[in-house]
C-alpha cells in the first residue's frame, strides 16, 4: 500500500546590492566556503525587497552518515511564509538549491541534501517552504480551507512564496558565509513543477537553473476541471466508485499486451502511449458477470471517459489530455478512492480547489458535486486562476539572464496528463522561432512508464539535477538523462534506460540486455512533432507573465 500511493503524494538579482555580509567569504584550499558567522547569530530580522524575514531558530547539526554538518535555520517571512534552510558548515561550495512543494502545500518538509556527486549534497545549501499556510486533514497538501477568505495566503501559494524565500535564502547565505551563492537552483514536481515554470516566467533572475517536473502549470483548468472530471467519471449515482482497484492490473496488462510492440521493442513498457489505441471494450465481462479480469459495461464507459479527458456537451476539450495509456496501475488512490487517504486524491484536490481557492474571494464558489463541464464555468475559473497559472510563453528575460530550464514528465502520469506539457512546449518553441532555438535554454524529457513524479511500472526514478548543474555551470546541454527502475525503494536497479531530449527517442541497438541503458541510442521521432492541442484554454497561453514583486 505505501509504495502504491507514495507517487501520489512528493542568478543573482538586484538583491545582491542590498546584502551586507559580515566580512569576506572564507574559502578553504579545497574550494569550499567556510562560515564567517556563528550559526546561532542568524537569529533575528532581515529586511528583504518583498518583506521581512524573521529567523526564529538557528541550530548547529553534526554530520550524519548521509548528511554534512550544517546550520539548521528556520523562520517566517511576513505575513506567514514558513521556511527552512540547511547551510553546510564545512563543505559549502557556493550552490543554493530550493525545493518546490506539492499539491496545495501547507506543510514544511525538511529540504534534502541532493546527490550530485561525492557525498550526498555536501556542497549545496538547501531550502524549502510551506508556501504561506498550514494545511490540515489526513493529507495536509490536499486541504484548501486556509484560502477560503484569505487572499494573502492564496497569493503566497500561487506565486509569491517561492520568490520571497529565494530572497531570504540569499540574504542569509550572504550573512553566514560572507557572500551570496555563486549559483542558485530550483527543483520541484507537480505544483513544485508549476512553481519552477512560474519562476522562469515571472521572476527570471531568481534562479540560474530550474528543473520543473510534471508541471501543474494550468492550475485552474487542472485542479478545477481535469481532477473534477476524473473523480466524477468514476463515481456512481449512489456515490460509490464504478472502477475498483482490483480491476486495474487486468486493464493495465491488456493495454501493455496490445501496445507494447508499437515502439519496435517488446520490453513490458510503452515508449510513447499516444501510439496506443486499445479499446477497453475488448476487456468487457460476459453478460451479468463482474470479475477482476474483466470490466462491466459501466466500467468500460468510465475507462473511455478517463482516457478521453474532459469535454463539454459539444465535444470541446476543457483540458489538454486525459489519462494516458499505461497509467492504469497509478489510478489506484488517485482515481480509485482509498479509505486510508480519505478518498480519491483527485476528488479531494478538486473539491478543495472549487470550494476554497478557484474563484475570487466573496464570489459564488462550486464543488466537486456541483461543477458543470461547460465553457462558461471553465472561464469563471479564469480570474483567480490567472494568478497561479504558469502559462506564459515569454521566457525571453530568463533566456537573456542565462537561465537553463529542464522540464520532465512521466508518460504514465495519472495526476497530470503528460501531453499537456508537450502542448505547452511546442507553443513555446513556436513562439521562439524554432525547436533548436528553444533547446539552447529549455529542454523536455519524457520518461516512459513513470507515474506522477516518481514510481512506475518499469522506470521509477528520474533525477535531471546533476545534468542541469553541468549545463548551467559548464555549458554542457544535457543530451540524455538515465532513468532507473527498482522493484522496491532503495533496492537494486533492475532496469536503466536513457531518456533523450524530446522529441528524440531511445532505440535499442540490438545487442545486450534491454534493461541496460548502454544498449540504447538516440533516434529521430517517427514523425514530426505535432503536439499543439485544440482546447478551450488555448487563449490562456497568450496572457502576460502575471504579478511581479521586487
Amino acid at each position: 500500500m505505501r509504495r502504491r500511493i507514495g507517487f501520489a503524494l512528493t542568478a543573482l538579482t538586484a538583491l545582491t546590492a542590498i546584502l551586507v555580509p559580515a566580512g569576506p567569504a572564507a574559502a578553504a584550499s579545497n574550494g569550499t566556503i567556510r562560515p564567517v558567522r556563528e550559526c546561532a547569530s542568524l537569529v533575528g530580522d532581515f529586511a528583504l525587497p518583498s518583506g521581512v524575514a524573521h529567523v526564529t531558530v538557528a541550530t548547529p547539526v553534526p554530520a550524519a552518515a548521509t548528511e554534512p554538518a550544517h546550520c539548521d535555520v528556520r523562520g517566517i517571512i511576513d505575513p506567514a511564509v514558513r521556511f527552512q534552510l540547511r547551510l553546510p558548515t564545512s563543505t559549502f561550495a557556493g550552490r543554493y538549491l530550493q525545493y518546490g512543494c506539492g499539491g496545495f502545500c501547507g506543510q514544511l518538509d525538511a529540504p534534502a541534501f541532493p546527490t550530485c556527486g561525492g557525498r550526498p549534497g555536501a556542497d549545496m545549501a538547501v531550502g524549502a517552504t510551506d508556501d504561506g499556510h498550514v494545511g490540515g486533514g489526513v493529507l495536509a497538501n490536499l486541504d484548501g480551507r486556509w484560502g477560503a477568505d484569505n487572499q494573502a495566503a492564496r497569493d503566497d501559494w500561487t506565486f509569491r512564496a517561492p520568490h520571497v524565500v529565494s530572497q531570504a535564502a540569499k540574504r542569509l547565505i550572504a550573512t553566514y558565509y560572507g557572500s551570496p551563492p555563486r549559483r542558485s537552483y530550483f527543483t520541484g514536481c507537480s505544483n513544485g513543477g508549476r512553481e519552477g515554470l512560474l519562476l522562469a516566467q515571472r521572476y527570471p533572475t531568481d534562479f540560474d537553473g530550474i528543473a520543473a517536473g510534471a508541471p501543474a502549470f494550468p492550475i485552474a483548468p487542472l485542479a478545477g476541471v481535469f481532477e473534477t472530471w476524473v473523480a466524477r467519471a468514476n463515481t456512481a449515482a449512489d456515490g460509490t466508485p464504478i472502477l475498483t482497484g482490483d480491476k486495474l492490473p487486468a486493464l493495465h496488462a491488456a493495454v501493455v499486451a496490445a501496445c507494447d510492440d508499437l515502439d519496435g521493442l517488446v520490453d513490458g513498457q510503452l515508449a510513447d502511449p499516444r501510439a496506443c489505441r486499445y479499446d477497453p471494450a475488448a476487456l468487457a465481462c460476459p453478460a451479468g458477470a463482474d470479475r477482476p479480469d474483466c470490466l462491466t459495461p459501466a466500467q468500460v464507459r468510465t475507462v473511455h471517459k478517463l482516457y478521453a479527458g474532459p469535454t463539454d456537451a459539444a465535444g470541446r476539450r476543457l483540458y489538454p489530455g486525459g489519462e494516458p495509456y499505461g497509467s492504469e496501475l497509478a489510478w489506484f488512490a488517485w482515481v480509485v478512492p482509498v479509505p486510508e487517504l480519505g478518498g480519491g486524491i483527485a476528488a479531494q484536490l478538486s473539491d478543495n480547489y472549487l470550494r476554497y481557492l478557484g474563484y475570487p474571494v466573496g464570489t459564488p464558489h462550486s464543488s466537486l458535486a456541483d461543477f458543470r463541464f461547460t465553457t462558461a464555468e471553465f472561464h469563471r475559473l479564469a480570474p483567480e486562476g490567472a494568478k497561479g497559472n504558469a502559462m506564459s510563453l515569454d521566457l525571453s528575460r530568463f533566456r537573456r539572464a542565462g537561465g537553463k530550464l529542464v522540464i520532465w514528465h512521466g508518460w504514465a502520469d495519472s495526476a497530470i496528463p503528460p501531453v499537456g506539457t508537450l502542448d505547452y512546449y511546442q507553443r513555446l518553441w513556436q513562439r521562439d522561432g524554432s525547436l533548436r532555438q528553444t533547446q539552447q535554454y529549455a529542454r523536455v524529457f519524457m520518461v516512459p512508464t513513470m507515474y506522477h513524479c516518481a514510481d512506475g511500472s518499469a522506470l521509477t526514478e528520474f533525477d535531471p539535477l546533476p545534468e542541469l548543474v553541468r549545463w548551467t555551470e559548464h555549458g554542457a546541454a544535457p543530451d540524455r538523462v538515465v532513468a532507473v527502475g527498482r522493484t522496491e525503494p532503495q533496492g537494486p536497479v533492475v532496469r536503466s534506460r536513457p531518456v533523450f531530449p524530446y522529441p528524440l527517442r531511445a532505440r535499442y541497438d540490438g545487442s545486450g540486455s534491454v534493461d541496460d541503458a548502454n544498449n540504447f541510442v538516440p533516434a529521430a521521432p517517427r514523425q514530426r512533432p505535432n503536439d499543439v492541442i485544440d482546447w478551450v484554454g488555448a487563449g490562456l497561453y497568450a496572457g502576460p507573465p502575471g504579478p511581479v514583486s521586487p
